[in-house]
């Protein structure tokens, strides 16, 4: 462990000293490449620069230990002996998780696409609730959600929309979401106060650089039309919004929040790089046998992942067996806890298959 955390500071200041590179500046994609590395190394520094300071200063406290006599100066040694040992203790087990790879598109912003699932109006409600719950979430954290493309049903529900969040970290935190989503509430139409179970489905997508993905001009077909609401002036009157066919993939994607049928492309070309991503990181693992894939991140978006139960005030995520009692707080954007012990199995589970 030691050699590579060695390793990782003398790699650290290599990149360091290269953003200050005039040449490395000049090359806008290579110094944001080597400015995420940078960031991604940085947590796993400082806490090797504690460690270090934790050893020496438990070095200090044993020499104590062992040359003082007065019964009160030596309990006082030994308090801190102890404590300092436990300490040294946790953080190498957190150093052992840091060291486990990172997946390279953490760092990266990311595309959220909810749709409603089975349930008729009560799973595009749903899948509204699901949108505000993300987007509250992403305005917590400081981060910057934009909207795409929406179907809206005629309640305030939607069959699909789709949204994109900047911010440092937003994909690494925000990936354990896709799968399916199911809820169980008494919808408002019900008369007999009967709990009905609806679904949504939820993918998430890493934003990728045009140099990530090669798309020929020639496969794509544009097609222009009217936007459906929540636009400017031009909404319904001028075909701003833009829908986009892959055809060696069949893939579609569209935007219509824009104002301009420039703009909209830009925004539609980011969903088309990041589908066409997906398909190749999903080709690339393909072959993992099904002993080897993550509980968490198995990718199959027919997975079940989480229960919303409202009577009960529940949340349960099913991949990790862990149940939650304040869904009034969860799908109000308090996703910090759910989150946390997503990434804490998942690094968990890395770090059992590296030893």
């Amino acid at each position: 462990m030691f050699d590579r955390l060695e390793k990782t500071v003398e790699r650290y200041n290599e990149i360091s000293a290269l953003l200050s590179d005039p040449g490395v500046i000049a090359d806008q994609q290579r110094y944001r490449e080597l400015g995420r590395e940078a960031r991604s190394l940085e947590q796993i520094v400082k806490a090797y620069e504690r460690y270090k300071k934790m050893l020496s200063d438990f070095k200090g406290a044993k020499e104590v230990l062992e040359s003082v006599s007065d019964p009160e100066m030596k309990a006082l040694a030994q308090e801190e002996y102890d404590k300092l040992k436990m300490e040294i203790a946790a953080l190498e087990e957190e150093l052992k998780l840091l060291l486990v790879p990172q997946d390279p598109n953490d760092s990266k912003n990311f595309i959220m696409e909810v749709r409603a699932g089975t349930g008729g109006e009560e799973a595009a409600l749903f899948a509204a609730d699901l949108y505000r719950m993300y987007t509250r979430y992403s305005e917590a954290k400081g981060w910057k959600a934009e909207l795409m493309d929406w179907n809206e049903t005629g309640k305030g529900g939607f069959k699909e929309v789709i949204f994109s969040v900047a911010g440092e970290g937003a994909y690494g935190m925000m990936k354990f979401e896709s799968g399916v989503h199911r809820v169980q509430r008494v919808p408002e139409t019900e008369a007999q106060g009967r709990v009905h179970t609806s679904a949504a489905s939820v993918v998430v997508l890493p934003e990728v650089e045009d140099v990530e993905v090669a798309i020929n001009p020639p496969d794509l077909q544009v097609d222009t039309y009217r936007s459906g609401g929540k636009g400017g002036q031009n909404v319904n009157k001028v075909e701003t919004a833009v829908r986009i066919t892959h055809k060696p993939t069949g893939i579609v994607v569209a935007c219509q929040q824009e104002r301009s049928q420039f703009q909209n492309r830009e925004r539609a070309m980011k969903m088309l790089r990041a589908k066409l991503y997906e398909m190749k990181i999903q080709e690339q693992t393909a072959s993992v046998t099904a002993q080897r894939r993550s509980m968490i991140k198995s990718g199959d978006r027919s997975d079940k992942i989480r229960t919303y139960n409202f009577p009960q005030n529940r949340v349960t995520d099913h991949r990790i067996g862990l149940t939650l009692y304040n869904l009034d707080r969860i799908i109000d954007g308090d996703l910090d806890k759910l989150i946390e012990q997503l990434r804490i199995a998942d690094r968990t589970e890395k770090l059992q298959a590296e030893a």
